[in-house]
């Protein structure tokens, strides 16, 4: 009775809806956001999550600490309690949403971060085989980086993980010759 008048609130606020029990094991095609009814079992109540889920809405009929754990577990971005009243459903739809909106910008800023902070090892690890090999100092083996990626118009990540490729193959050739 829950699942019709969630459907039949849904299609009255003009949300295209479709409905599938038991839940499957994957969702058919582009969901924004998915209703499931949360009994404790994640397997069981979620056999669709995968890492890029989207915007989540648990249905709970009571709070006890096995509900509440499996509901932090379900990394859920919003929560309808049973028995559903139409008055919450909309609210809690634009806050899954929204809140599903925000957790996908903060993944893509920490991917990029990741990214960042990936090319700086690498660029502080070509620098560092520079000054070695050169006898020079941080600076001009930074720079010497630098001129390079101006020159063949490249980023100097690109130069970067070159110098770091060749260093690496050299060492291999050198331990290849002195067996």
């Amino acid at each position: 009775r829950d699942g019709e008048d969630l459907v039949r609130q849904l299609r009255r606020i003009g949300v295209q809806t479709s409905t599938q029990w038991p839940p499957a094991a994957q969702l058919p095609g582009p969901v924004d956001a998915i209703f499931f009814l949360l009994d404790g079992d994640l397997k069981k109540s979620m056999p669709w999550r995968t890492g890029d889920q989207p915007a989540a809405i648990a249905i709970v009929e009571y709070e006890n600490p096995t509900i509440l754990k499996a509901l932090i577990d379900s990394n859920a971005h919003a929560v309808l309690v049973r028995p559903i009243r139409p008055s919450g459903v909309l609210s809690t739809l634009l806050l899954a949403l929204s809140q599903k909106g925000y957790e996908t910008r903060l993944n893509a800023k920490v991917a990029k971060l990741e990214e960042t902070l990936k090319t700086r090892r690498e660029i502080e690890k070509a620098t560092r085989i520079l000054m070695g090999l050169k006898n020079i100092s941080e600076n001009d083996a930074y720079q010497l980086i630098r001129r390079q990626a101006t020159a063949k118009r490249v980023s100097i990540s690109v130069i970067a993980s070159s110098i770091i490729r060749a260093t690496e193959m050299l060492d291999g050739l050198r331990l290849d010759g002195d067996g």
